[in-house]
């Protein structure tokens, strides 16, 4: 049995690789930018910057 935390939910690009990964926890979405060596990851916030939650998330 395996148990992922963490899923990919959407990808965009090859060369420079924009991905959303959803928490499986507690349904918290982030963003992953991979661009040659280098990558960023932030939370993604709403406007009043809570933490942005999937809709789909159960």
């Amino acid at each position: 049995m395996t148990n992922n935390r963490f899923e990919e939910v959407y990808s965009q690009g090859k060369m420079k690789n924009t991905k959303i990964i959803r928490d499986n926890e507690n349904g918290v979405l982030y963003m992953l930018h991979q661009e040659g060596y280098g990558a960023g990851l932030t939370v993604m916030v709403d406007q009043e910057g809570n933490p942005l939650v999937d809709k789909d998330f159960n």
